[in-house]
């Protein structure tokens, strides 16, 4: 990957996050962050800056002025003047953090005001904070992708009509944004938790996340779903040095070792859970705070795994919150206690727009179909999952098991 290709990724939210603070202008720093990526890749042909993410912020945020200024925009409101380049000597004593504000979880609840569509809420942030892609978006959101370009567009011209305050409002405000702010970040971060080798674009917002959700938890101790969340980031990400091999292929969830898994992550997100069951309610984002609690508490690969107290908690899950998601997820917890037809049975009920372009689906068919025998049917489930563009760590298993299917068959 080159210096660009990485800065880029691992820097576009929070430099256009910054940009929108600034400017006021979600389209003006969707922009300047775009030309600033094209110029770099000429300034940097030969040799990329000492810090990439701070250059790329400087020179969108020179842009940006340049490009108001072309608007004729001085008039109506002073603009400060660009400021000077720092020389190298202020870069050696600038961290990175100074140079870039960290405004994301200002833009995040910028983006889940009241006045904006619910289903564009979460298209919107992770648009601008995470730095998605329409198609991708789409993708999570099982949507086709111009119905997700529709909702940008129009999310972003009633940020501009209404003149929503681009900050994180006052505790009174917090209650009505919200449910809109855990379910974005929940998006985002599976997401990009879901790339196990830690290779994608957006691989760099899952260690953000732990930032992020400690932000919010400080900010609302009291919020048992904000306490979930954080104790559910840190669990997963614990689990991290765990999720793949040594060829980079994916190692599922019931084979990691958990001897490679990150105690105090793990120490963490127990605390988070422990706050958060103090509160007495039990919601569904705690329950799959205890789901990931379960796996965590597995002391080593010795011990069974945890599949009849994982299954009792999908299904008071499903009891408050049933939808195809939760049943797929279920599904693989009752292939183990009840036996994947039992498990191949739910899954082929299942009823979701959608559901043809979700890679876990077709995965989890694969996986049960190949349990039972049915080797032609699982290589096409399979191949319907590898033809989804899976990350690279879960391209190589599911390829491994593809193979190994194949080879079975007679």
């Amino acid at each position: 990957m080159t210096p660009l290709a990485r800065a880029a990724r691992e820097a576009s939210g929070r430099v256009i996050a910054a940009l929108a603070a600034r400017f006021r202008d979600l389209d003006l720093a969707e922009e300047s962050f775009a030309e600033a990526c094209a110029r770099a890749a000429a300034a940097w042909e030969h040799a990329p800056p000492r810090d990439p993410a701070a250059w790329l912020y400087r020179t969108a945020e020179r842009i940006a002025l340049d490009a108001l200024r072309r608007r004729r925009v001085r008039e109506a409101a002073e603009l400060p003047p660009p400021e000077l380049e720092p020389d190298a000597e202020e870069r050696r004593l600038m961290a990175d953090d100074q140079i870039i504000p960290d405004e994301r979880l200002r833009l995040v609840f910028t983006c889940c005001h009241p006045a904006i569509a619910p289903d564009s809420r979460a298209a919107l942030t992770l648009r601008l904070v995470c730095g998605l892609e329409t198609r991708e978006i789409a993708a999570a959101f099982l949507s086709p992708e111009p119905t997700i370009a529709q909702r940008l567009v129009r999310a972003k011209r009633k940020i501009a009509a209404a003149g929503i305050p681009f900050e994180v409002p006052g505790p009174e405000a917090w209650a009505e944004r919200l449910e809109s702010v855990l379910a974005t970040l929940e998006i985002a971060y599976a997401r990009a938790h879901a790339d196990g080798g830690g290779t994608g674009r957006h691989a760099g917002y899952a260690e953000e996340m732990l930032g992020i959700t400690e932000a919010l938890a400080a900010m609302l101790p009291r919020e048992r779903d904000v306490l979930a969340l954080a104790a559910t980031v840190r669990f997963a990400e614990a689990r991290r040095p765990a999720r793949t091999d040594a060829s980079g292929a994916m190692v599922p969830l019931a084979e990691q070792d958990p001897a490679r898994w990150d105690a105090a992550r793990i120490a963490a997100g127990q605390r988070y859970l422990a706050q958060a069951l103090e509160l007495r309610r039990i919601t569904p984002r705690l329950l799959q705070a205890m789901i990931h609690a379960e796996w965590c508490a597995r002391p080593s690969l010795a011990r069974p795994a945890p599949w009849p107290a994982v299954l009792a908690l999908y299904d008071a899950l499903l009891a408050r919150r049933d939808d195809a998601l939760v049943r797929l997820n279920r599904a693989v917890a009752m292939a183990e206690i009840c036996g994947p037809a039992a498990a191949l049975e739910e899954v082929d009920a299942l009823d979701l727009p959608g559901l043809a372009g979700y890679l876990p689906y077709h995965a989890v068919r694969a996986d049960l179909l190949a349990r039972l025998g049915l080797a032609e049917s699982a290589i096409q489930a399979y191949d319907a999952a590898l033809s989804l563009d899976p990350d690279n760590a879960e391209w190589r298993w599911l390829k491994a098991r593809r193979d190994a299917v194949d080879a079975s068959f007679p």
